[in-house]
């Protein structure tokens, strides 16, 4: 399509499938090798073989700070430094209420969206510091701007730390070639959006519709647009911002 991301190589965790391999799928597009991260290794693998010789499928639990680094180690080894990491990876979790979420879907959630999200920070903070810096861009949420229905409190609280933990790194490594920013979705379609909507019926999404001054949910590559243009040398003076993708949601 385009040499946008010529000379990119991008580690892309939760890969497999839904808006991760959005990402993967215009990542190369644009002319990027990417390296697939997934729990679901058999899923990278079939998305890897789709995409040809530009991907690589490889085994990422992203609550586990080891397979980052053998992610990133074997990412480098077949295309060269890891020079964006795209946090995508997370949860929603049910649209429970704050006194019946259970210690088990928080701490789960938190796990992954938050936690997840810093291991792969931190992991590739050392490599790209050795190999001339680099782009982070973390997939946040737009109740990770304001709060929201339909979601609980740990998604609410994860994104929200996101946010606050991509301006941290940001200020920290600004001056060492390294970016840092998050974006933040609206409702988008997606397997997980579909999963809500057989959980809260179709007259909650269509009153959301009606909620979103478009009038419409975002398309997965309208996503994977904005987090191109972050990873991109067009966004060479943007660090420590939030990218909202939301058909005006967030300004009413």
């Amino acid at each position: 399509m385009t040499d946008r991301l010529a000379g990119k190589v991008a580690l892309i965790s939760g890969a497999a499938g839904g808006m991760g391999a959005a990402h993967a799928e215009h990542f190369v597009a644009h002319g990027a090798k990417v390296i697939l991260g997934d729990i679901d290794l058999d899923g990278a693998r079939a998305l890897a073989a789709r995409l040809g010789e530009s991907a690589l499928a490889v085994a990422l639990n992203v609550t586990e700070p080891a397979t980052w680094r053998e992610a990133i180690r074997l990412g480098a080894e077949r295309f060269g430094p890891v020079n964006v990491l795209v946090n995508n990876a997370g949860v929603s979790g049910s649209a429970t209420s704050t006194t019946e979420i259970s210690d088990e879907e928080w701490h789960r959630t938190i796990d992954i969206d938050l936690n997840g999200t810093f291991h792969g920070i931190r992991s590739v903070l050392p490599h790209m510091l050795d190999h001339d810096g680099g782009s982070i861009v973390n997939i946040s949420s737009a109740a990770g701007m304001a709060a929201a229905p339909g979601v609980n409190i740990a998604y609410v609280a994860a994104k929200f730390a996101v946010r606050g933990m991509s301006k941290q790194v940001a200020i920290e490594y600004a001056q060492k070639g390294i970016r840092v920013n998050s974006v933040h979705p609206g409702a988008v379609r997606t397997p997980l959006t579909q999963a809500l909507v057989e959980q809260l019926g179709p007259e909650f999404m269509e009153g959301f519709y009606a909620s979103v001054p478009m009038h419409r949910i975002a398309e997965m590559k309208e996503v994977s647009d904005a987090v191109i243009f972050l990873a991109s040398d067009e966004s060479s003076f943007i660090t420590g911002t939030e990218l909202v993708v939301d058909g005006g949601l967030l300004a009413l």
